[in-house]
């Protein structure tokens, strides 16, 4: 176990400093994000639509999962160049150990997204969203695991497909349907106090679907990279 946590943490090391060094997906992810909750807070004006804080859970979510999947096509893109994908399926390290650094990697660079793009949602929306901080970061940390978790394996697969980047959300989008509701029932159950919903079931539904698709990704990863 110790083995595999210290190349899974290698590989998500590696996979963040190389974003570090260039940020070319975050800054493209930010600025999507940023651009269209700009275009939706044109579109529904919290200002003369009262009614909008209970859409703004689900708009929220839409720009993090769509902003996502400019994450997730990077993170086995970059890897396609000069072969070094085969070069990490030759190397003396595991697909479990694998999977676990590049979902790691995407769920830390999903959440900067996230928590960068907030403050501009609250403003947009006229959302006060501090007082249920402590609320919205767990939901945020599973919602981007179970992104970057299907993502991750959907990405493995559609690595060395010449249309990966229409690929990944055609497979992505269908499987973390049930995460993204999850997400945005629990996000509008905080944001608008008149909201009838429980969050607990839907919590566990998110925690759920996180230990079933990570443990899925540990069992197939090493399968997928030896087809690939």
């Amino acid at each position: 176990m110790k083995h595999l946590l210290a190349d899974a943490w290698t590989i998500a090391a590696k996979d963040l400093r190389c974003e570090l060094r260039d940020r070319q997906v975050l800054n493209a992810a930010i600025s999507f994000a940023l651009v269209v909750l700009l275009m939706f807070s044109f579109t529904f004006d919290p200002n003369t639509n009262v009614g909008v804080r209970s859409l703004s859970g689900g708009l929220l979510w839409v720009v993090y999962l769509f902003a996502g999947v400019l994450v997730l096509n990077r993170s086995f893109a970059r890897e396609t160049a000069n072969d070094c994908l085969g070069a990490l399926v030759a190397a003396p390290l595991s697909g479990d150990a694998l999977f676990l650094g590049k979902t790691v990697s995407s769920c830390v660079l999903i959440l900067a997204v996230e928590l960068i793009s907030l403050p501009v949602f609250g403003i947009f929306f006229d959302v006060n969203w501090l007082p249920k901080a402590p609320l919205l970061l767990p939901v945020f940390f599973l919602g981007s695991w179970s992104f970057a978790a299907v993502g991750t394996t959907f990405g493995a697969v559609t690595a060395n497909n010449r249309m990966r980047e229409l690929m990944l959300p055609l497979l992505l989008f269908p499987v973390c349907l049930p995460a993204l509701v999850a997400c945005m029932s629990v996000t509008w159950g905080l944001f608008d106090p008149t909201a009838v919903t429980e969050i607990g079931p839907w919590v566990r539904l998110l925690l759920g679907f996180d230990i079933i698709y990570t443990l899925l990704g540990l069992l197939v990863m090493d399968s997928i990279l030896t087809a690939s």
